[in-house]
C-alpha cells in the first residue's frame, strides 16, 4: 500500500456512485488483422474503425471505441451531485429589510471596525514582543512567552466582538490535551482560526502563503504553525512527519486541522485530507454552526472585503460550537488513515445534519478558474475532485489544465461543446476517426460532451497501462532518420494513414500543436508533452501502428507493451 500523505482525499463507499452507462466491447468475427495486429496476442482488441463498437446500456448503437488498441474497454461517468458546497446564499444584498440594517448598522461599523483595527494592532505588538529573540522554534514555547500571549488572545476575543460575535454558544468541553492531542473541525468562515486561536491556542496546520499576511502571519506563527504547501509532495510529507511528532508529545498544544482543507458554506462536509489521521492519535472532533435567516457567513464563493462588510452591518451573527466525543482508532485504523477519516467524517456529518461529498480544494480551484474566464455558470464545472483523483491520480492543477482546454471550445451556457469546436482546438479533421473519438466521449449520444465527460475521458486514457508505450512507438514512427526530432513531413507521412486528405494547413496546425516550445520542430520532449496534455490525440497514430511492420527494435517495444 502507498504511504498516505497529508492531501490523500477521504474516500467515500463505491456503492453510492453508480454510473450512467455501461460500455462493453465487441469484436467483429470478420475482420482481417493487419500485419501489427497478427502479432498480438489474442487478448488484446483488434482496431479497426468498422467495428469494435460499444452498446450503451439501453442497448442503443454507438460509435467504435478508438481506444481499444490501448486495451482501453470505455469508461462511465459518476453521476453528478446536486450539492453545491461552495456556494454563499446571499453573495448580494437584497430586500428592504437589509438596506434599512446596513443604514442603521453604518455608524456602529465604524466604531466596530476601530475596535478591530485597535485589537489588531495590539494582539500583534504582543505578538512581536512574545517571539522576540526566541530561536528554538522546534520546540515547545516557553512559559512565560505563552502567558505573555494571553494578551493577543484576549485581542481575538474582541475581534470577534467586533465582527458581531457578542455570545458563542458552546455544546460540550474540550477534551484535555493528554486524552485528544489532535482536534479537527469544519470550515466554513475565517472565523474559526480566530475562535480556536482564543479558546484553545493550538499549534494549526496552514498554507505557507499564510505567513505573508501583514499581522496575521506573525502572530499565526507564535502558534507554532506547521506549514504545508499542498501541492508539494516534499512538503507535504514533511508536514504529516510534524504533526506525529507534536502530537506525540505533551509538552506541545494540540494539533488542529481542517480536514476539510479549504472553506464550504456548511451545508455540506466534503472530501477529508488525511494529515490529522495517520499518525493514529484519538481525535476530538468539533463543529461549528452559522445559524443565519438574511445573512450567509460562509466564506464560499465570495470576496472577504463583501464578507467583512456584511458583517460589520449585523445587529448580531450568530455562532455556535459543538464538542463532539472522542473518536478512538481502533488497532486496524491505526493502520488505515482512510477508514479513520471516514469514520471522523461520518460522526461530523452526522452531528451536523449534513451530507457528505467528494468535493475537495480542486473543485474550488475548478470553479475560481471558470469564474476567471467569464464563465456563465462556473459552478457546472465542478466534478468532485476527490474522486477523480482515486480512480485516475489526476491533481488539481492536471484538472485545471485541462478545464482550460476545454474552455477554449467555445462550451454553450449550459457548458457542452459541439463537434466542431471540440476537433478545432484539437486541430482534428472531420473524418471517420476524429467523430470517434468525440464519440467516446459522448456517453449520452446527444452530440455535445461536458467537461466532467472530457475530464474523465482524458484521465482514462492518460492512466492506461500502454498509454505510455503507445507514444515510444508513435515517436519512434514518426522520427524516420533517429535524430530524435520530427519534422513537418515525418509528421505529414505518418498522419496521411489516419487523414486521407491532409492539406498542407491542416499538417501545420497539428505540428504546431505538438510543436510545445515554437522552435519549428518537434522534439521528443515536445511530443510527449503534447499527449500528456491532449492524451486524446493519440489514437491518429492507432492505425499507422496497427497496420506497419515493425523493425527489430520496434518488434522488442512492442514485446514490452504486451
Amino acid at each position: 500500500m502507498a504511504e498516505l500523505d497529508i492531501t490523500s482525499p477521504l474516500l467515500s463507499s463505491p456503492s453510492s456512485y453508480q454510473p450512467q452507462t455501461v460500455l462493453t466491447v465487441h469484436d467483429d468475427q470478420d475482420s482481417e488483422p493487419s500485419n501489427l495486429q497478427s502479432s498480438l496476442p489474442t487478448t488484446i482488441l483488434h482496431q479497426n474503425h468498422n467495428h469494435g463498437r460499444t452498446h450503451n446500456e439501453n442497448g442503443h448503437h454507438s460509435s467504435p471505441n478508438p481506444y481499444e488498441f490501448l486495451r482501453s474497454g470505455g469508461f462511465s461517468v459518476p453521476a453528478s451531485t446536486t450539492v453545491d458546497p461552495f456556494r454563499n446564499e446571499t453573495p448580494f444584498i437584497s430586500g428592504i429589510y437589509e438596506v434599512i440594517k446596513i443604514v442603521l448598522c453604518l455608524p456602529i461599523a465604524l466604531a466596530r471596525l476601530v475596535l478591530f483595527g485597535a485589537s489588531l494592532v495590539v494582539g500583534y505588538m504582543a505578538t512581536k514582543v512574545a517571539l522576540a529573540g526566541w530561536r528554538d522554534k522546534q520546540n515547545p514555547m516557553p512559559k512565560w512567552r505563552c502567558r505573555l500571549m494571553w494578551v493577543t488572545r484576549v485581542c481575538a476575543r474582541f475581534i470577534l466582538f467586533s465582527f458581531g460575535y457578542h455570545w458563542i454558544r458552546r455544546k460540550g468541553k474540550p477534551a484535555p490535551r493528554e486524552i485528544a492531542p489532535v482536534v479537527v473541525s469544519n470550515h466554513v468562515s475565517y472565523i474559526e482560526p480566530i475562535f480556536y486561536f482564543y479558546e484553545l491556542f493550538p499549534t494549526i496546520v496552514a498554507s505557507e502563503s499564510h505567513d505573508s499576511i501583514p499581522f496575521v502571519g506573525t502572530i499565526i506563527r507564535a502558534m507554532q504553525v506547521i506549514y504545508v504547501n499542498r501541492f508539494s509532495p516534499t512538503s507535504r510529507k514533511n508536514a504529516v512527519n510534524e504533526i506525529k511528532r507534536r502530537a506525540s508529545c505533551n509538552v506541545f498544544p494540540r494539533v488542529l486541522l481542517f480536514p476539510e482543507g479549504t472553506t464550504t458554506n456548511g451545508k455540506a462536509l466534503i472530501s477529508f485530507q488525511l494529515g490529522a489521521f495517520i499518525a493514529g492519535h484519538p481525535i476530538q472532533p468539533i463543529i461549528v454552526r452559522y445559524p443565519h435567516v438574511h445573512f450567509d457567513q460562509s466564506w464560499g464563493f465570495i470576496s472577504l472585503p463583501k464578507l467583512m462588510f456584511r458583517m460589520f452591518t449585523q445587529f448580531h451573527n450568530f455562532m455556535e460550537v459543538e464538542y463532539l466525543p472522542l473518536i478512538m482508532p481502533s488497532d486496524h485504523q491505526k493502520q488505515n488513515a482512510v477508514r479513520f477519516a471516514e469514520r471522523t467524517g461520518r460522526a461530523m456529518a452526522s452531528a451536523l445534519n449534513v451530507v457528505q461529498t467528494s468535493h475537495s480544494y480542486g473543485d474550488l480551484m475548478l470553479l475560481m478558474k471558470a469564474a476567471q474566464l467569464q464563465q456563465e455558470k462556473p459552478w457546472i464545472y465542478m466534478v468532485e475532485m476527490a474522486r477523480i483523483e482515486s480512480l485516475y491520480h489526476i491533481s488539481s492543477l492536471e484538472a485545471v489544465d485541462f478545464l482550460d482546454k476545454f474552455l477554449s471550445m467555445n462550451p454553450d451556457p449550459s457548458g457542452c461543446v459541439k463537434p466542431h469546436d471540440f476537433l478545432r482546438v484539437l486541430q482534428l479533421k472531420a473524418c471517420t476517426l476524429s467523430e470517434e473519438i468525440f464519440g467516446f466521449l459522448d456517453l449520452e449520444k446527444n452530440g455535445s460532451i461536458t467537461f466532467k465527460q472530457f475530464l474523465f475521458g482524458s484521465a482514462h486514457v492518460l492512466k492506461l497501462p500502454l498509454f505510455r508505450q503507445a507514444c515510444e512507438l508513435a515517436f519512434a514512427e514518426c522520427d524516420t532518420d533517429g535524430d530524435n526530432f520530427c519534422t513537418k513531413k515525418e509528421l505529414a507521412d505518418v498522419l496521411r494513414h489516419t487523414f486521407r486528405e491532409l492539406d498542407d494547413d491542416e499538417v501545420q496546425g497539428l505540428f504546431n500543436l505538438f510543436d510545445t516550445d515554437n522552435d519549428g520542430r518537434m522534439s521528443r520532449d515536445d511530443f510527449f508533452y503534447c499527449l500528456r496534455k491532449n492524451p486524446l490525440v493519440i489514437a491518429i497514430f492507432s492505425p499507422r501502428l496497427l497496420r506497419k511492420n515493425l523493425s527489430k527494435a520496434g518488434d522488442k517495444m512492442l514485446e514490452d507493451i504486451v
